[in-house]
């Protein structure tokens, strides 16, 4: 189950929207962070099954995804499940809408990492989007939580 909740999420990441030929530009860069959401999720519920390992191969695949530098997206996941697993029992104890906070600063971490990485690289700066894809993720956050807890407890997976 956890390895197809990571599946589910690098599609969600490529998979175009229905209608995304008649929005802007600038609407795709709305779009949240799907694995690392799924990775934080994982990170704190089983922090002995999903680490920092899955981080750095779930990046992986999403770099190999969306044609990025490879390893780009690795390091910024395997940084942030670090975060995630060194806070799991703290943030196990707060509720939902305090964790969404931790995890709004852990999704700033991941594009800070890309913006640094991207400007060692030598690649421009990206639109100003990209900044407001962590405060959605934080906003679903609220919603992912409580539906892949369901899911962990209806499977058992411990």
């Amino acid at each position: 189950m956890i390895l197809l909740s990571f599946i589910l999420a690098l599609m969600l990441t490529i998979s175009p929207i229905p209608w995304e030929d008649r929005l802007p530009d600038w609407f795709s860069g709305l779009r949240p962070e799907w694995t690392a959401l799924v990775l934080l999720y994982w990170s704190l519920a089983v922090p002995e099954r999903v680490g920092v390992g899955c981080g750095w191969l779930a990046g992986l695949f999403q770099d190999a995804l969306l044609g990025t530098l490879l390893g780009q997206h690795a390091l910024a996941f395997a940084v942030i499940a670090y975060f995630a697993i060194r806070l799991h029992k703290h943030l196990r104890m707060v509720p939902v809408w305090q964790q969404s906070l931790v995890v709004l600063g852990l999704l700033f971490l991941v594009q800070i990492l890309l913006f640094w990485i991207n400007g060692i690289i030598g690649r421009p700066s990206p639109d100003w989007q990209v900044w407001t894809s962590p405060i959605i993720g934080a906003f679903l956050w609220l919603a992912l939580f409580p539906f892949m807890r369901n899911i962990r407890r209806r499977y058992n997976i411990q």
